[in-house]
This record gives structure tokens, C-alpha cells and sequence, in this order.
């Protein structure tokens, strides 16, 4: 009987762990995907400054009376 019991906590155990396993990798993949989303908001951001930058410093060379 003290066999089986053994065996029973034994096996209760293992899947709480599992659970916890599972619960864990969950999290770290929705924080994985809220930073990949933040970076490309971010890039996403400095590619339209950048893109404002050029279009306000753009050198109009024909303009030149040089």
C-alpha cells in the first residue's frame, strides 16, 4: 500500500511540475512577443523621423545659383 502511494504522490507530482512548466513558457513567450511588438513600433517610429529629417534637409542642388 506505502508502494502505490509513493508512486501516486510521485506521479501528482511530476504534473503540477509540468503545469508550472507549461504556465512558465507561456509567460515567456507572450514577454518575448510584447518586445518583438515594442521594437518594431519602435523601429517603425525612427524610420518616419528619419524619413521627416531627410525630407526637411534635403539639399535642392538645381536651386543653387552657383
Amino acid at each position: 500500500m506505502s508502494v502505490r502511494l509513493t508512486a501516486c504522490c510521485l506521479a501528482l507530482s511530476l504534473l503540477q511540475g509540468c503545469a508550472v512548466i507549461a504556465v512558465a513558457d507561456a509567460t515567456v513567450t507572450v514577454a518575448a512577443t510584447a518586445v518583438k511588438a515594442g521594437a518594431a513600433v519602435t523601429g517603425m517610429a525612427i524610420d518616419v523621423v528619419a524619413a521627416g529629417v531627410d525630407a526637411v534637409t534635403d539639399d535642392d542642388k538645381e536651386a543653387d545659383p552657383d
